[in-house]
């Protein structure tokens, strides 16, 4: 409590079933180390470059707030046309962190686009023999999603390193990275603090790993072997700037895919500035798509969970064990993420 309360002081204040039983689960999946005060962290770019004016020198500032020691990558400030250097360097940074012994997390600085270019360059024995603490969202859903395949231990959906690290958001960070927790993630009491509600699409609870991401990187994943076997799984949804036909076209995606057929339940985030603006597509909106696709499911569907291109965001454990309330709009950790 005493390292939280510094740590909060350093940010400035802004900071169904399983498939297996439950302690099987657990034991059969390697974890990262939990992160401690003074710890050294990782800061990579694997998609788009960081561009954006005082960019890096934010995200330093936050780790550092966060009483970590941030390593940049060597290739952060490289620039390959909309890229953050080519594919082989950008996978080197990453490939270097996992295999030194000095490093205990990894922070992504940014998204955009670029990290699903990288996957078969990455060293996969590497990254398995060296579960670490993956952190960021939006396109390091690629990077979430593969190593939940190819390595199988769990990963932080949560704020960039560069994102806007509000006080909602630390907190959740902290509960599960550092204190090692399974806090009830959502419900009533967490949508008033955020001024977001989420919403029942179907009422119900449901039990299996934590799955997914960005909806538009996780689309252009089918079909590839870069995703990890949705069976059992509670999938989690997010998504920017995307219209509500292309939200359909996506879900649909899934759909064919047979990926809702598998899922226990879903939870779909924020999808921020999805609203129609070409008016050939105007038919429907965001919540009539959401409700075509899931309002009919067989087992539990939350809309509007407070993930996603939003401040605040909740941090998500991808590749832990959950249980999904549906009437109650919350995820409980049933496992911790971390040793």
């Amino acid at each position: 409590m005493i390292a939280r309360r510094a740590a909060l002081s350093l940010m400035g204040g802004l900071a169904g079933a399983a498939l297996m039983p439950l302690a099987a689960a657990a034991r059969s999946r390697r974890k990262p180390p939990r992160l401690r005060q003074g710890d050294t962290v990782g800061l990579v770019a694997p998609a788009s470059a960081v561009t954006l004016p005082h960019e890096l020198d934010r995200a330093i500032h936050w780790i550092t707030g966060m009483g970590l020691v941030p390593e940049l990558g060597g290739h952060v400030a490289d620039q390959d046309g909309y890229l953050a250097g080519t594919d082989i360097d950008r996978a080197a940074d990453i490939n270097a962190m996992f295999a030194d012994p000095q490093v205990r997390a990894i922070f992504t600085i940014r998204g955009g686009w670029g990290g699903a270019r990288i996957l078969p360059l990455l060293d996969w024995t590497s990254i398995r023999t060296n579960p670490k603490l993956l952190i960021g969202y939006s396109d390091t859903t690629a990077l979430h999603c593969a190593i939940a395949g190819r390595a199988g231990f769990p990963t932080l959906h949560a704020p960039n390193a560069a994102s806007r690290w509000e006080a909602a958001s630390w907190e959740s960070l902290w509960n599960i990275a550092f204190a090692g927790a399974m806090p009830v993630l959502g419900g009533e009491e967490a949508e008033r603090a955020s001024g977001r509600a989420a919403r029942t699409l179907v009422p119900g609870a449901a039990r299996g790993r934590l799955l997914g991401g960005n909806l538009t990187v996780l689309s252009t994943l089918m079909g590839t072997g870069w995703l990890p076997s949705f069976d059992g799984a509670i999938l989690v949804l997010e998504d920017i700037n995307e219209e509500p036909y292309r939200v359909d076209r996506m879900l649909q995606q899934l759909q064919l895919a047979g990926v809702f057929e598998r899922v226990a339940g879903v939870v779909f985030g924020q999808c921020t500035r999805c609203r129609s603006r070409d008016p050939d597509y105007a038919g429907f909106t965001l919540d009539d798509v959401l409700e075509r696709h899931l309002g009919g499911f067989a087992k539990p569907v939350v809309a509007g969970f407070n993930t996603g291109h939003v401040r605040g965001q909740l941090t998500l454990p991808i590749g832990v064990m959950v249980e999904l309330d549906g009437g109650a709009r919350h995820l409980r950790m049933l496992e911790p993420a971390v040793i």
